[in-house]
This record gives structure tokens, sequence and C-alpha cells, in this order.
């Protein structure tokens, strides 16, 4: 049995009807309510009778297709049409606008809005990202409908932005964006709109460590984009969750006479970590190194190393690679994580580490951590100051970053709107 679909564009300014016919006004829009089905049902259509604006539910319609509406009541309510909490107008909230498509992370452009009829009501099922429904809208009624849909989008992997709906009080929910990396979710920011930014930004703020990550992930003119528009306790309240090197960065960033009372707002260990980072330059060794990491003294027992792993706050980048150090804190060697794991019964961690002193010290540049790390194939440098102690790590990911060109994600189509 096939299923019988609608475009949004080929309803609105269509004909309402009565059931002999005679024209009544016309279709301005379709009203939805969100929820947690997947492809929400038409909940009524907003029409224009002379000058009036009206609502008709969609139980008082007869017949909704191509041709426009057929109204089954026999008096139409005369109460101006307003909006209600919780309802979006298709047409003038998410026609041409953007939405994002959760499968793949990416942002599309809803030029067409799908509709299908599943057990006897009319659902939203899909967006057509694609631009030839532009030129479908341009062309009379009966020529557009040969203009074929491009590839579409299943609603239920849709998400919509409402900020713009002040009345709708809904939100992007939480639950969805935390399924994504937030690599994807900053990708998904650098590519929308500032508001729009602002409502995933809210959405992943529920989770405090989520929303640091994703700041993290962000680029530097994003994230001074939104830090500029908190407040010196917001701000500081976010630097306070994100890694010391990351936090580093952005607080540089900020204007000059912010900087010192966020700095005095964090707690006094993330801001004992922080003052040390901000004392090298920002593309050194010193500038670039996690200040947390594990490091410990040679006759440990593996055992307690491996729950010190286990038990650590430090990232789990720089918890790849455990050091060992003599009974004067000089670093010794180190051991990947697999190594302990792999050692007999009773070994200590002087047993297993690899005695090697690859390391760079706070003051070199990047091309010098560069070399060292890529002739010793380290992914976790270790920061040694003058008597050979241990400062911090620099991990190979942090280098990358800094070799990237800026801007390189949008250059390379990972954070675009899709239009198909």
């Amino acid at each position: 049995m096939a299923i019988e679909t609608l475009h949004l564009s080929s309803l609105v300014r269509s004909p309402l009807v009565d059931r002999d016919g005679e024209r009544l006004g016309r279709v301005e829009d379709l009203i939805v309510r969100l929820g947690d089905v997947p492809h929400p049902p038409i909940a009524g259509v907003v029409v224009r009778i002379g000058s009036r604006q009206l609502w008709i539910p969609v139980d008082k319609i007869d017949e909704i297709g191509p041709g426009g509406v057929r109204f089954a009541g026999k008096k139409v309510n005369i109460q101006p049409f307003e909006r209600r909490p919780g309802e979006l107008l298709l047409a003038k909230d998410l026609q041409a606008r953007h939405l994002i498509n959760l499968q793949g992370a990416r942002l599309i452009r809803a030029n067409e809005i799908e509709l299908a009829r599943t057990d006897g009501r009319w659902e939203v099922v899909g967006v057509d990202p694609s631009t030839r429904v532009t030129l479908r809208r341009l062309l009379p009624r009966a020529l557009g409908r040969r203009i074929k849909p491009g590839a579409i989008v299943d609603w239920a992997s849709i998400e919509p932005f409402v900020a713009h709906v002040p009345t709708a009080r809904l939100r992007i929910p939480y639950r969805k964006l935390a399924k994504l990396h937030p690599a994807q979710i900053a990708d998904l920011v650098e590519a929308a709109s500032h508001d729009e930014g602002e409502e995933i930004i809210e959405a992943v703020g529920q989770d405090r460590e989520l929303e640091a990550d994703v700041f993290e992930e962000l680029d530097a003119e994003h994230q001074l984009e939104f830090i500029r528009s908190r407040s010196d306790p917001e701000a500081a309240r976010l630097l306070a969750t994100m890694a010391p090197d990351e936090a580093a960065d952005l607080l540089t960033e900020l204007d000059q006479e912010r900087r010192l009372p966020v700095l005095e707002l964090l707690p006094l260990a993330k801001q004992r970590k922080v003052r040390s980072l901000l004392s090298y330059h920002p593309e050194t060794a010193g500038g670039l190194m996690i200040p947390d990491f594990l490091c410990m003294d040679v006759a440990t027992p593996v055992s307690e190393v491996v729950e010190a792993v286990r038990t650590s706050t430090a990232p789990p980048e720089a918890l790849s690679v455990v050091f060992a150090s003599g009974p004067d804190r000089r670093l010794v060697g180190s051991t990947p994580v697999v190594r302990l794991l792999q050692a007999p019964p009773g070994a200590t961690l002087g047993d297993v580490v690899r005695e090697d002193t690859a390391h760079v010290h706070p003051d070199w540049d990047i091309h010098a951590i560069v070399r060292r790390m890529s002739d010793f194939n380290l992914t976790v440098a270790p920061v040694l100051d003058e008597e050979h102690r241990m400062l911090g790590v620099v991990t190979v990911d942090d280098v990358l970053e800094l070799m990237m060109p800026t801007g390189w994600r949008r250059e390379y189509g990972m954070s675009t709107a899709a239009e198909q």
C-alpha cells in the first residue's frame, strides 16, 4: 500500500475550502507539537479568512492534499490564532532554517519539509536539504510537482533549533547531544549562527564536564565569542572544569581587565596550575604541557601503580604512559600502561620501565618538540626542569592541534552546513 506524501510548500498558500468545495480562505501554516515520537503529528492548520488569522484543529479537517485543505466543520472558530507553549509552525519556524542532523552531526537547511499520512494521520517524516526544492517553489505548482526531491533526511534523526521561538518553551534535549563526541558538538557550534550556538551550549551546559570538553574543542574565535557574554563567576566556573592548559589558553584571550578577576575566582588548586602555565609562552613545551600526570617511585609495586592509574584524575591522554622517578625525584624512565598490565605478579615499576630520558624542556619551541617526539616515537613527552624533575607532559594531540592551520575543520568541510 503506497504511503501518501506531501511537500509543505505545496500546502502553504493553498486554498481552504468547505465541504462543497467553496473557497473560505487560504492555508498559512501547519502546527506541530514536538515530543518523544520520531515523527510528530500535525496538530492543526493556521488559515487566513479575510483579514483574520485563525486556527483549525486537525480533527476539524476533512482532507489535506496538494490542492488545499477541506474544512469538515460547519463553522470556523473566529478566535484569532495564538501560539500555545510547545507549538511550532512548520513554515515560519522551521522551513529554510538550520536543523541538526544527529546522524553524522551536521547542520542541514530545511529547504523542504516532507509530510506523510500514516494510520490516518499526517506526520512530519523528513526534511529535504537539497537546493532543487527552491526551483520547485519558483515554478507554477503543476510544473513544480515534477521536480524530484533530493535525499530525504528522516525526521527521527533531526533536532530543530527553537531559541528563536520564545513562546515555544522548547530546547534541544541534552540526552541527544550527549551521544555525540565533544568535537562533533563543537563542529556544530562553529557552523551555526551565534544564537544557534548558544542554544547548543545551553543544552550541553546541563553536564558541566561535557560543556568543558566542548569548549576545549572550539576554536579560539568561538571560545571568546561565548565566554565574553558570561559574567566573571560564570567564566570562572567554566574554566574550573576545563583542563589547566586549555583554561590558561582561554584566559589569555580574555580582555586584559578581566583576566585577573576571573583567575582569582578559580579554586586554589586549579589557580596554581593555571598561574604556572601562564608563566610560559603558549607555543613552548611549558605553555603546551599538561601539569597532571603520573610519576611514581621506581620501587612502587606494579599493582599499586595500576590502582593509581585507575583512580587518577589526570586526562586519559596523559595516563597512557606512567613515569618513574628515583629517590631524588629525577626522572628514571617510563612505561606504557599496557606493559604494567602484562607484568608478572610481584613486579615493581622499576622492573618494567624503559630507562630512557627522551624528554623536552619548558622553553623548547614547537619545532624542537616535534623533532624529539618524532625521533623517539613519543605520544607523551615529559617536560623536565634543569634538574630533570618532571613539570608536566606534552601529548601528541596538543602538538597536532597547534600545527594544524587555523580553521582547518571548516576548510576541509568538517563543520559546514550540509546542503545536498
